[in-house]
């Protein structure tokens, strides 16, 4: 291409890097001086070097693929909720496939920092033996150990939210109370209520640090980084502030975190919700809304909660990107 582009135009115009550019000179100023100067611009890529490139990163030490890498997402293990009864959500036995709950948190780790997406079960539960709680409920792993695992402590977290305020989602919310906590105005309100403190649901003493946090409240959307790769979403119902999380992985492509918007892909399946939610009648516009999002955005559901899902997903240290 370039003999060709020589012969017809002249070697003092067309411009290639690897005949033009000498050892020792800086390459970026002299790209730049050619895209000045040029009035058409042909710019050929290789498939060969493409692929070569392709294959060298997947082949490099994850260290080196990390510092390449624009979006990445890591999964960690945050509890099992043990023996859930599917007649809570209005399902039946035979609809669901495990009455046990995933309960997992993800670190979105961005050029610009390092988002949090729920804390899950306390960490004081780790290894408890037969479980901690009526239904024996497990914290294999303690989240400061998972994150740690994967080289960041609590003062590299740029960002915490928080699908809502329970305590398998806000069970360790006080350890990353010095982050910048991303929450629902209607959330904030409730959590600090006096009947927050009092339902079985969560103990306002795992995330009372909040409190004092900086903290970013919305009412609606928030584009977290600012490019929309990472979007919170609210979706209230399960509790007034409920919120979802958007993630824009390069490789894996779109995705949803549904927080407790979906229990049991059931409930999506069969069109089922707790009867107090039913009677609320925010949950239903809230999935209906966060359905025609994931429809126009071609994303995946990921219905946290979803034991089988969760049994084929990569944990930390590996990760998503």
């Amino acid at each position: 291409m370039y003999d060709l582009l020589s012969k017809q135009f002249g070697r003092d115009v067309a411009f290639m890097d690897v005949n033009t550019v000498q050892p020792g000179v800086d390459f970026t100023r002299i790209i730049e001086r050619h895209l000045r100067e040029c009035q058409v611009l042909l710019a050929i890529i290789a498939a060969v070097a493409i692929g070569a490139f392709v294959e060298g990163l997947d082949a490099a030490p994850a260290g080196v693929r990390q510092t390449t890498s624009g979006l990445r997402m890591y999964v960690f293990n945050c509890g099992t909720l043990k023996d859930r009864s599917p007649q809570t959500y209005n399902l039946t036995r035979d609809q669901v496939e495990s009455v046990d709950m995933a309960d997992p948190c993800f670190l979105i780790v961005h050029p610009r920092g390092s988002l949090l997406w729920e804390t899950g079960l306390n960490d004081a539960q780790y290894n408890t033996p037969g479980g901690f709680g009526p239904r024996h409920d497990i914290v294999e792993k303690s989240l400061k150990s998972q994150l740690a695992a994967v080289g960041y402590t609590a003062d590299k977290i740029t960002y915490l939210a928080m699908s809502h305020w329970h305590g398998d989602h806000a069970g360790n919310a006080n350890d990353y109370a010095a982050s910048t906590w991303i929450v629902q105005r209607a959330e904030q309100e409730a959590m600090f209520q006096a009947p927050a403190a009092q339902t079985p649901a969560g103990n306002s003493a795992t995330f009372s640090a909040l409190k004092s946090s900086k903290a970013i409240v919305v009412d609606g959307d928030h584009d977290v980084f600012g490019d929309g790769a990472v979007i919170v979403k609210p979706t209230p119902g399960h509790t007034p502030g409920h919120q979802s999380l958007f993630v824009k992985l390069p490789r894996t492509g779109p995705l949803v975190l549904s927080g407790d918007l979906y229990h049991f892909p059931a409930e999506r399946t069969f069109g089922k919700m707790p009867s107090g939610e039913a009677e609320r009648g925010q949950t239903a516009v809230s999935r209906q809304r966060l359905e025609e999002f994931i429809k126009m955005n071609k994303a995946q559901l990921w219905i946290q909660h979803d034991m089988i899902g969760y049994r084929k997903i990569k944990l930390a240290p590996q990760y998503y990107e």
